[in-house]
């Protein structure tokens, strides 16, 4: 089974033995001096696979990284610079979004950041508890700095996201309380007329009444009758609701 240790590292056979062909969990090997280091890199919301980069100090205090040929130092340097910029760009999101959408694909993409985030800062502390290497205190700091980073970026996207929500229910709350007062003034114009209505209706019919020949003073008295009654019928609907604001809950 081929290992993810390139093969021209002098690592001790312990660590060959110890990781396969998958890299697992991030976590810090020590062995006579020397330090290897299985990190991941920075994760994609989605993504189920943990993609590994390995960084070995030797004993003599030389680094070496996976995918570069450069300084290992520098290399795990400029991993953890990768971890500051996602979180910092993901905070600048925070601050100019005003939709849940938007705060809800930040909080997706600093979730899994800060489940690795942690473990990284776990896995550096690891390696300063194993190793003396003063570079290695830095490094951990660093790594400690970006977890409580992603923590308070995540725990602000959950905040701006409540507050959306609220927001949103507030207005749908005063859009409800608008469209029942529209209601209500609407009720109270149907009380008024539903005499008037009512008798003009019952007068309107094609039968004979006996009121065929009345005068003027008849439409005007049954007009005004109508309308009083109305005014009843209206304040007994509000005297009724003003007692049910009133009564303790």
């Amino acid at each position: 089974m081929a290992s993810l240790i390139p093969d021209t590292w002098g690592v001790p056979d312990k660590f060959r033995q110890r990781l396969g062909s998958s890299a697992g969990r991030q976590r810090a090997m020590a062995e006579a001096g020397h330090l290897l280091l299985v990190l991941h890199e920075l994760p994609a919301p989605g993504d189920q696979d943990r993609k590994a980069r390995l960084y070995w100090r030797g004993a003599n205090g030389e680094w070496r990284a996976t995918g570069t040929k450069g300084n290992g130092l520098s290399a795990l340097k400029e991993h953890l610079e990768v971890f500051r910029k996602r979180i910092a760009e993901l905070d600048d999101e925070i601050d100019e979004a005003d939709e849940a959408a938007v705060l809800y694909r930040v909080l997706r993409a600093a979730t899994p950041i800060a489940r690795t985030a942690r473990h990284l800062h776990r896995t550096l502390q690891e390696a300063r508890e194993a190793n003396d290497a003063r570079e290695l205190i830095a490094l951990r700091d660093t790594a400690g700095d970006l977890e409580r980073s992603v923590e308070l970026l995540t725990s602000d996207a959950k905040n701006a996201l409540e507050f959306v929500g609220a927001k949103e229910a507030e207005v749908q709350t005063e859009l409800a309380r608008r469209a029942t007062d529209a209601q209500h003034r609407l009720n109270l114009i149907a009380a008024l007329f539903l005499p008037v209505t009512a008798v003009g209706s019952v007068l309107g019919m094609n039968l004979t009444n006996g009121f065929e020949g009345g005068g003027a003073w008849l439409f005007w008295s049954v007009s005004v009758a109508a309308l009083v009654t109305g005014l009843l019928v209206r304040s007994s609907v509000t005297r009724g609701e003003r007692a049910r604001a009133q009564a303790p809950s």
